[in-house]
């Protein structure tokens, strides 16, 4: 396996109540006695980064060694189907259309980086102990097209540039909804849930899946889940259970660790029947602005997927090993503090000036040369239309004939966006001068 470095670290189990249990581990010597139920644990103090395996013994009337163990940083990925789409499954999807984008199909066969460890959560195990230690494995061969594409190609860009050992947990579960990876009881506490019944199982997999990790050290949590609750139509209702789960995984690790996500790929919403909701074509931009208010949450970040996905109809989008990529410059350069650029543009505000609408933005570097698609703009009567957008001293102009006193301006508000807005390399994210959320939604 691998531990997290430079944090104190919990060693725990269970032997006979009253037993002797000492812990010998990276030239430490830690001993304890069990409860009256038998449990037991050790703190050890903080690891400096080993990628030469060690060996650690746990002894009291018997003696258990877990051999090839490293030191260095861990993640905990999780969420539904596109979080869990196994590595297995690049061996036989069609090449996809953008060819920039690369396409890793021998990424299996072509791993042989034992620096690289992975453990996956099986729904239905997590809660027994396991006395065999098979969960660990090195991510290679059978245990890696098991395992989460977006999750192994996330530790292998941050193994590459760490150049330190990277463990990764994953523990997602596909079809699944948010509720089910929050606790009842954290609903009970955001005042937005006073009054109102939470469905889809809240907790279900919280207690199973997430709950029995959090003695386990790591630096932050990966986060790839909202189609579930996209065909509910969900907008703030989603803000708010997301910034529920950020709050409760945060309490339960005893701190405020990053939580990196990812903005839901574009899909053909609107081309879906429900029986219990209209879908429309602004059902995901809308679920989109609502996962975007969680930003506004410290040690956050979410990257865009507007221009991964081939083809409308395809809820599980191919390009995994870029969503991996871009959620690994997030952590690179908001954790790691790497010198590098890890965002494109996200909106900040607007003036409107002479007929025009002049945006900023964070994360604008470069002169867009080409005319910028995707804008649209909107008078007094509220109704958009396609709009002309240039660079000019680092900020966006947005204007178009006929419209003399524009109030609002949209980008890529289209379940099928094809707006060409980038810097850094990155996709703009999608939003909406007019949006309704800022004022709704509270981050405390």
């Amino acid at each position: 396996m691998v531990l997290q470095r430079n944090k104190p670290l919990n060693i725990w189990g269970y032997a006979a109540p009253g037993e002797k249990i000492k812990v010998v581990f990276a030239s430490q010597k830690k001993e304890t006695i069990t409860d009256k139920n038998g449990n037991w644990s050790v703190v050890l103090a903080p690891l400096k980064t080993s990628s030469k395996a060690q060996t650690m013994t746990i002894s009291g009337t018997n003696k258990i060694e877990l051999t090839n163990i490293l030191v260095g940083e861990v993640w905990l990925c999780s969420g539904q189907s596109n979080m869990e789409y196994q590595m297995r499954k690049l061996a036989k999807i069609p090449k996809p259309k953008n060819e920039k984008l690369g396409f890793p199909s021998d990424a299996v066969e072509k791993a042989k980086n034992s620096q690289i460890r992975i453990f996956l959560v099986n729904r239905k195990q997590l809660n027994k102990p396991d006395s065999i230690h098979k969960s660990w494995a090195v991510a290679e061969g059978s245990a890696l097209r098991a395992f989460s594409a977006v999750g192994y190609f996330y530790a292998k860009e941050i193994q590459e540039k760490l150049g330190v050992p990277v463990g990764m947990i994953s523990s997602s579960v596909s079809g699944s909804a948010i509720e089910p990876w929050v606790a009842l009881e954290a609903f009970a506490q955001e005042t937005y849930f006073t009054n109102q019944k939470v469905s889809n199982d809240p907790g279900k997999f919280y207690t199973t899946m997430i709950e029995p990790l959090a003695k386990f050290k790591i630096r932050g949590f990966l986060w790839y889940q909202g189609e579930t609750n996209c065909f509910l139509n969900e907008t703030i209702s989603y803000s708010y259970k997301l910034k529920t789960l950020v709050n409760l995984w945060r309490k339960a690790w005893g701190e405020q660790m990053p939580f990196y996500y990812v903005q839901i790929a574009p899909y053909d919403y609107s081309k879906q029947k429900s029986d219990k909701v209209v879908l429309t074509s602004d059902t995901e931009p809308n679920f989109w602005e609502a996962q975007q208010q969680v930003l506004r949450l410290p040690n956050t970040g979410m990257i865009s997927t507007l221009d991964l996905n081939d083809n409308g109809g395809d809820l599980h989008p191919t390009y995994k090993w870029e969503v991996g990529r871009r959620l690994a410059l997030l952590a690179l350069g908001k954790t790691y503090n790497l010198k590098i650029d890890f965002s494109g543009p996200v909106y900040k505000s607007v003036s409107f000036v002479g007929g025009k609408a002049i945006l900023d933005f964070d994360y604008l570097k470069t002169d867009h040369l080409s005319p910028i698609t995707g804008f649209t703009i909107a008078g007094n009567d509220g109704k958009f239309i396609n709009a002309e957008a240039t660079m000019k001293d680092g900020k966006v102009v947005v204007s178009a004939k006929g419209i003399e006193n524009p109030v609002a301006v949209r980008y890529n508000w289209t379940e099928n966006p094809t707006g060409n807005f980038y810097s850094n390399g990155l996709p703009a994210l999608p939003f909406r001068t007019d949006n309704p959320l800022i004022k709704q939604f509270k981050t405390n």
